[in-house]
């Protein structure tokens, strides 16, 4: 009966996931998860513990989807074989219907690895029902407070996943974020810690939007010698009751191209990878970390990395009419503040903004008024965009940046960027997932860009 069921719940996703990409409505990245699970609720675990080598988990607040990618190319040498949910459905129906699309009629599944990107809230289901070999955490940042609380609520919920891994399975995780690191220390075995070390492209002032600024022990102000993404960095408590381990995978000598190129040193060889940001230094050193919880051979990563392409919306990149643009996805207040320091250190002037209050974008828009929207002063032109362009407009007023009026009508913005960019000039396209979803369906249909499930 188990068997009758899961062959049904494999039928059933795989015809909808293809009527869906038939349609042009979209890849099928989740409803076929949806419709699997309630056929057969414990598809994922029949079908993931067929997987030959095991599977990885990548959670945190930003920088899953990079990741992940930059893992699954890592593990993807021929002839092995990796399954991954590469377009960024992260919540469980997303690894499922992933999953289920690889699967056969027959209920088996010929992959060697899984690499998944995990919504936080979704990891305490994923270690149960996937049972993991390894689990990536990258970093906690304030991100959906009408959906996830507090990152002390997130951190706990990360905690409690973790304390029910699999015998045998490690962790990999960012010492540089102290919440991170707090949940790492209560874990046996210890994780494999990551981190970057290289003050010449750091700051010595935490931002405004920093959210992890005392210490979890006594309630101290840390003390950050180095700030490198957010919270994240150099730290310790004064009263030495919390201090920053040692990573044993450290990046140094890092050197970053705009949203082009970054490239760094790490166990013992030069990494380099065509993504921009500082960020992607994070991304990066963590994927140099899991291959060594795996104990791959660091000599051959370097030409795997180097392959690496953007991810899906994730400095995604087209031309138009002789015009540059860039596709940037940005979610909260450190994400958003990154991504402008990158653009604006680069020279960008011309920039449209996306904001929408989707459920997967999360309702509550007050965060923007911790976005450094100030680095845009002196823009050539700024296209407010969006279902919360007012809110955004208004923010940008007060930032006093010379803004468009704002436009809710996401394809007049997308013509008006197109329009406004002189050719031969870039223009940077800064979305809220949902935004970014509509606006790459926009793309799509024009013909500039492939579908998401093609890349």
């Amino acid at each position: 009966m188990g068997l009758t069921r899961a062959l049904v719940a494999i039928a059933a996703a795989r015809t909808i996931g293809a009527l869906s990409r038939l349609s042009g409505r979209g890849g099928g990245t989740t409803f076929p998860g949806d419709v699997a699970r309630a056929i057969d609720p414990g598809i994922l675990r029949r079908l993931t513990s067929q997987l030959r080598r095991g599977s990885i988990l990548v959670t945190g607040t930003n920088g899953k989807t990079t990741t992940a990618r930059l893992i699954a190319e890592l593990l993807s040498v021929p002839p092995v074989v990796v399954l991954a949910n590469r377009a960024g459905s992260n919540l469980i129906f997303g690894a499922t219907a992933a999953v289920v699309r690889a699967a056969r009629l027959d209920g088996s599944i010929r992959a060697d690895w899984g690499v998944f990107e995990v919504d936080e809230a979704s990891l305490q289901t994923a270690v149960a029902e996937i049972r993991p070999r390894v689990v990536v955490v990258g970093n906690l940042f304030r991100d959906q407070l009408d959906r996830y609380g507090e990152l002390e609520r997130l951190a706990k919920t990360i905690e409690v996943a973790l304390s029910n891994l699999p015998p045998g399975a490690r962790t990999v995780m960012n010492a540089d974020d102290p919440r991170v690191a707090e949940i790492g220390m209560s874990l046996d075995p210890p994780p494999i810690w990551y981190g970057l070390g290289d003050a010449a492209v750091g700051s010595a002032v935490l931002p405004h939007a920093a959210d992890a600024r005392s210490c979890p022990r006594c309630g101290s102000t840390l003390l950050f010698s180095t700030v490198y993404v957010g919270h994240d960095g150099e730290w310790c408590c004064p009263r030495g009751d919390f201090t920053r381990p040692s990573p044993q995978v450290l990046a140094t000598g890092i050197e970053r191209t705009g949203f082009q190129k970054i490239a760094l040193d790490a166990v013992g060889h030069r990494f380099e990878v065509g993504l921009g940001g500082l960020y992607n230094a994070y991304n990066l050193t963590a994927a140099i970390a899991t291959a060594t919880a795996l104990e791959l051979d660091p000599g051959q990563l370097a030409e795997r990395l180097a392959k690496v392409g953007p991810a899906f919306g994730r400095q995604e990149r087209f031309e138009r009419q002789g015009r540059r643009f860039t596709l940037l996805l940005a979610k909260n207040p450190s994400g958003f503040n990154e991504i402008l320091r990158e653009a604006v250190l680069a020279g960008a002037e011309y920039f449209l903004i996306a904001l929408n209050d989707g459920l997967a974008d999360g309702t509550d828009v007050s965060w923007i008024w911790d976005v450094d929207f100030e680095q845009l002063e002196g823009a050539e032109l700024v296209v407010p965009t969006g279902s919360r362009a007012a809110d955004l407009a208004l923010r940008l007023k007060y930032a006093e940046v010379a803004a468009d009026p704002a436009q809710v009508d996401l394809e007049g913005a997308l013509d008006r960027i197109v329009a406004g960019t002189p050719p031969g000039r870039e223009a940077h396209l800064l979305l809220t997932y949902t935004a970014l979803l509509q606006l790459r369906q926009l793309l799509v249909k024009r013909g500039w860009l492939q579908p998401f499930w093609s890349i």
